[in-house]
Parts: structure tokens; C-alpha cells; sequence
């Protein structure tokens, strides 16, 4: 497990201008560098819940009243340990404001269940990267009611050279965020005019280089 660790990208919110939390990325240590791990389930849920623990408490955010963000991807969101481990991480840090972050589309019977044991210990379920792979809105759609937020990767669309298409799709999931009440953090930020394209839309909470690149603590 020592090879592994996880990097940390600040989220902040534009009202305040405060960082709210954390995502937390998992790497690996290889030739001497730290690299995406080619295998995201080569290291169980189990472990890395303890990884993220060693992580929450160099950040100290139980102190600090932040969140850190936990991605899962479907194999691990159906790792039959996986609900254990993260409600035991949240008992062991109580202060802690923990979001589980879904790469990809899971059942609608497994995020019921999901949601409703997560939410019964004030962990937030959130759907990353909407409106691209498996979570296009038609994908989505039925598991909104269960979830708190959406994260939108304009990344994503740059690395399809799609980035015409981002204000577009910003003003289509800013709207689907208002009609479920939920929260939206728009990755990718940039530049000031990745805020201003933000601030048309009133996404304010904000995550990307221009707050900080990923970093190990």
C-alpha cells in the first residue's frame, strides 16, 4: 500500500473565496515518479479508505470544517466491503464532511441503497463528470433524485476538442442542478474567463488549476 498515495485538488467557493475541501486522487509511486494508477481496483476500497484517512488527518480538516471528495468507479461501488469502510471512516472522523463521487452510472436499485445508508451518516453522494462516458443525462437521469450534487469536467470536453460545446452543456446541467436542488462544482477552472463563464451560469463552487494542480501532503 505504500506505493499508493493521494493527491489533493483544492474546491473553492467564489462567494467566500475559501477553500471548501478536497478531492483526493489516488497515484502511484513507479521509476521514481508518482503516475495514475493503471489498474484504479488494483488497491481495495478497504485500503484506500485508510490512505484517505492518513490524508484527512495531515490536511486536518476535521478542523477546519472542509470536505474531502473520495471517487469511486462501478467495480469498487460494488465491492461488497466498500459501504463498511467508508462509514467507518466517517465514525472515526466525525468532523470530517465526506462525498462519495461516482465515475460511472451505477443501477438505480444500488444507488438507493447507496444513498439512503450514506445519507443516514451526512455523507454526501455526488455524479462526476455528468454529460460525459456513462453519465450522459439519459444515463443519469433516474438516479438524480438520490444524489446531492453534480461535477462538471470541462476538461473532458478539451480533450475531445469539444470545447465549443461547454457553455452550452454548463447551461443545460447549471439548470438540471436548480430542478433537483442540488450542488454543482464545475472542474477545470482555468482562467478569469473560466470564472466568467462560471459566474453566467451561478456555478460558484470551483475546482482547477487556476486554485491549484493536484498535490501530495
Amino acid at each position: 500500500m505504500s506505493r499508493y498515495r493521494f493527491f489533493v485538488q483544492p474546491q473553492i467557493d467564489q462567494h467566500s473565496q475559501q477553500v471548501i475541501g478536497y478531492e483526493a486522487l489516488l497515484r502511484q509511486h513507479q521509476d521514481g515518479g508518482w503516475i495514475l494508477p493503471r489498474s484504479f481496483t488494483a488497491i481495495s476500497v478497504t485500503d484506500q479508505v485508510k490512505l484517505l484517512e492518513q490524508t484527512a488527518a495531515r490536511l486536518n480538516i476535521a478542523a477546519t470544517n472542509q470536505t474531502i471528495a473520495f471517487n469511486l468507479n462501478n467495480q469498487q461501488f460494488r465491492d461488497p466491503f466498500a459501504l463498511g469502510a467508508i462509514i467507518t471512516f466517517k465514525k472515526r472522523f466525525a468532523n470530517v464532511h465526506l462525498s462519495i463521487e461516482l465515475t460511472e452510472a451505477p443501477a438505480l436499485a444500488e444507488i438507493t441503497l447507496f444513498s439512503t445508508v450514506l445519507h443516514q451518516y451526512d455523507i454526501k453522494l455526488v455524479i462526476d463528470d455528468v454529460g460525459t462516458g456513462s453519465n450522459t443525462y439519459g444515463n443519469i437521469q433516474h438516479l438524480l433524485p438520490f444524489v446531492d450534487e453534480i461535477k462538471f469536467a470541462m476538461q473532458n470536453l478539451r480533450a475531445e476538442h469539444n470545447e465549443t460545446q461547454i457553455p452550452t452543456e454548463l447551461a443545460f446541467w447549471s439548470k438540471i442542478a436548480q430542478t433537483y436542488r442540488m450542488g454543482m462544482i464545475l472542474e477545470g477552472v482555468e482562467n478569469a474567463s473560466d470564472q466568467a463563464l462560471a459566474h453566467r451560469y451561478g456555478i460558484t463552487l470551483h475546482q482547477g488549476y487556476l486554485y491549484g494542480k493536484p498535490s501530495l501532503v
